[in-house]
């Protein structure tokens, strides 16, 4: 069936856009990636404790929130196209800036890493309005697909990024990784992207009309997206770190853990859009919550590289489409608004990340990471407990 094009984005610029946008989805996921992927060198290479590891993903939280609370309104101001170069420029610095602390000491390599993560937190947030319009405008007449595929190329960036810099670092070429990941998202923030008039207008109409702001459903969606990103971060950011250390797993199968985690993430979230054909997306949204709680409680019985790529591949599955789920729920509920509404949910799942991911780091003086993975399943409980709040609204159930 042909997809229907909006009439404010001419069909020779359509799929070229679409290839430009979906690319640079996929450039936000490798930059954002890049850090947790390169801890275990970082840490070994200038000697960051768990405190100071930790604590490298304020930076990339704050800035990535006002990144994201910034979205919407650059969005109306900038346009869409120059938005999200913005966002691909600030991916650039942050890789020049993790390539450069390889010729520094271990002090200023820490304010080196605390700045380039900075950036990409704050290339990331910028991103959410024009990554989540774009889909939308370009492919209106399969609106949800199309920002599934988005999501989708994020987290492939995800699972390839750990792939490609523990080979390199394997082969002592890893500083070729940022160098190379640099070279991508500069040559990206030049292609050609389509400026549909529809996105301005889509952004403007949130400043005339406040009305999530005053919505019970949207604050309880906010809260929802802060809880879930407690899982993922709480997953994600500790993988390498939880193997290699606790558990004596090798650096290259610590580093494909966590492209495994993202590869389930990627491959679950392909089966979900399947899946809502003929499942309530309702339905899925309340069962990936209880895979999390699964996952968090089997996972300290990873005792080698086998038992815990599966585990994580099973922590993937199961936060796989939740996020994409809940942005959908959201714009569906809030039509007039998406570029907005997606900053705040970006905002609010960029805050849950950092705190799920620096908490751990004061925490391991106390607990060691199996402990804490047994004690973090009350996260996807509490998730269940705001997901039966969203659904029992009145106002939202017209909407399922």
């Amino acid at each position: 069936m042909p997809v229907s094009l909006s009439p404010s984005v001419a069909l020779p610029n359509r799929w070229a856009g679409a290839v430009a946008v979906y690319a640079a989805g996929l450039m936000q996921g490798l930059t954002i990636v890049s850090f947790p992927a390169s801890g275990a060198l970082l840490r070994a290479m200038h000697g960051f404790s768990s405190a100071e590891y930790g604590a490298i993903f304020l930076p990339q939280t704050a800035l990535a929130i006002v990144g994201s609370l910034l979205s919407g309104v650059l969005a109306r101001r900038m346009g869409l196209r120059a938005l999200l170069r913005l966002a691909l420029v600030m991916g650039a610095v942050a890789e020049g800036l993790l390539a450069s602390t390889t010729l520094l000491a271990p002090g200023p390599a820490y304010g080196a890493v605390l700045a380039a993560i900075g950036f990409a937190g704050l290339g990331f947030g910028l991103a959410a309005a024009p990554l989540n319009a774009y889909p939308g405008i370009l492919f209106p007449a399969r609106r949800e697909s199309a920002l599934v595929v988005v999501h989708t190329m994020v987290g492939a960036g995800f699972a390839v990024g750990p792939l490609l810099g523990g080979a390199l670092a394997a082969r002592g070429l890893w500083l070729a990784f940022p160098l190379a990941l640099a070279g991508l998202a500069a040559t990206l923030a030049a292609a050609p992207i389509p400026s549909p008039a529809a996105a301005s207008a889509s952004a403007t109409a949130v400043t005339r009309d406040g009305r999530p702001l005053g919505s019970a459903i949207f604050w309880t969606l906010v809260a929802v997206a802060v809880v879930y990103a407690l899982c993922e971060g709480t997953f994600s950011n500790w993988i390498v770190i939880y193997l290699q250390e606790e558990r004596g797993v090798p650096a290259p199968s610590a580093a494909l853990a966590l492209s495994v985690f993202w590869a389930a993430l990627v491959a679950g979230r392909l089966v979900v859009s399947a899946l809502v054909v003929r499942v309530p997306a309702r339905v899925v949204w309340m069962i990936l919550p209880v895979l999390m709680v699964a996952a968090f409680l089997l996972l300290p019985s990873a005792r080698d590289a086998t038992s815990g790529i599966v585990l994580f591949g099973l922590a993937g599955v199961a936060c796989s489409a939740f996020f994409p789920l809940t942005m959908g729920i959201a714009s569906a509920r809030f039509p007039a608004h998406v570029p907005w509404v997606s900053g705040m949910l970006t905002a609010a799942l960029m805050l849950g990340v950092g705190i799920g991911s620096f908490v751990l780091g004061p925490l391991r003086r106390l607990l060691d990471l199996s402990a804490l993975y047994r004690a973090s399943a009350l996260y996807p409980v509490v998730l269940l407990a705001l997901l039966v709040v969203v659904t029992a609204k009145p106002e939202d159930k017209k909407k399922s």
